[in-house]
């Protein structure tokens, strides 16, 4: 930075400042418009990482070594059904038949940007779709209510990600199990058991989990009504994307848990760590008035644009050739009849001339 003055005057006049940019001086105030030009362009690309700070909350949190879990009132998780703490793990179920457990926070939460990350396991005797039938994480309004969805009740209301580990509808030979996926629930919306809950996930991947020797982890966060899951599970510590929704809308004061649940096909469902972290994250002001509203019942905007491309997604191959076959076949067709109208009409044109 150089600064320059009037030497031929008694007393100095104002400085005049500049900068040199690629050899040349560049004024005070148009450095100052780039440097708020780039500041701006930086800030519109920045990745939400960089806009937020995470804090771990306690007493969301359920960790080795699971100190009072479900034998004292003054924990803060609650065990029900067959789910027992051992030394290594909260293990939700056993790997025997007809087992359903739970572990149940027993504070509401009421943050409004949170995410959490799971340390989970999967594993038992049974071979590969002869073991059943899988775990959830859930952040509802309704906790220890037992139920056939993966342990809980039907009819939730409020958040819930599933790892369904055995496919209940063999025609859709797509989609590999075990599978990850969402739902969002209002209370009335029912999940459907023998299609997998297609008709209400918000998304979901597949996630071969079971048997694994390395650690397995599922990430859930919500942020700016927006829901994120990814997964860790091939043992390299790093996220893989499994459904990134915005528009999903979940109130405050609910409760986190974790169930699972074995039928006529079972596995050990444990559960190692639920690890809560309360996001400090910059809104603008007008992020700041669109959240203002209170959300009082669960609800996902453009559901049915979501579940139109689930069911183009869902479509069988078979379904799919024959779509495109007769798309193109259309398309000739409508070629043809275009090529037939102008010809005719090219030809009573030069009819008229001639």
């Amino acid at each position: 930075m150089a600064a320059t003055s009037r030497s031929n005057h008694c007393s100095h006049s104002k400085p005049q400042f500049s900068f040199l940019f690629a050899g040349k001086k560049m004024p005070l105030k148009l450095f100052w418009a780039f440097a708020l030009v780039i500041f701006t362009i930086s800030r519109c690309f920045a990745d939400d990482d960089h806009e937020m700070e995470e804090f771990l909350k306690r007493e969301f949190s359920l960790s080795k070594p699971y100190q009072g879990v479900g034998s004292s009132g003054s924990s803060h998780w609650e065990l029900m059904g067959d789910a027992m703490v051992t030394t290594e793990q909260v293990r939700l179920t056993p790997d025997m038949q007809s087992r359903q457990g739970a572990v149940w926070s027993r504070i509401p939460c009421h943050l409004k940007d949170w995410e959490m990350q799971v340390h989970f396991k999967i594993h038992g005797q049974g071979k590969k779709n002869l073991n059943g039938d899988g775990m959830a994480i859930w952040y509802t309004k309704e906790r220890m209510q037992k139920g056939p969805v993966f342990g809980n009740m039907d009819n939730f209301t409020g958040l819930g990600v599933f790892v369904d580990t055995y496919p209940n509808e063999e025609k859709h030979i797509e989609r590999i199990f075990p599978f990850v996926l969402a739902m969002v629930g209002n209370g009335s919306v029912s999940y459907d058991h023998e299609r997998d809950g297609r008709p209400t996930e918000l998304g979901g991947c597949n996630a071969m989990v079971r048997n694994l020797k390395h650690d397995t982890f599922l990430f859930i966060r919500y942020i700016r009504r927006r829901l994120t899951v990814m997964i860790d599970i091939d043992g390299q510590h790093e996220w893989r994307d499994c459904l990134d929704i915005p528009g999903v809308r979940l109130p405050q004061g609910y409760y986190f848990g974790a169930t699972a649940i074995t039928g006529d096909l079972s596995d050990n469902h444990d559960v190692i760590s639920l690890k809560l972290y309360q996001l400090t994250v910059l809104r603008s002001k007008k992020e700041e008035e669109e959240e203002e509203e209170e959300i009082t019942i669960p609800s996902v905007d453009n559901m049915e644009l979501l579940r139109l491309g689930q069911t183009e997604e869902g479509m069988s191959g078979i379904a799919i050739f024959f779509t495109a076959l007769f798309s193109m076949l259309g398309c000739v067709f409508l070629i043809v009849i275009g090529l037939v109208v102008y010809s005719h009409w090219n030809e009573s044109r030069r009819k008229r001339f001639y």
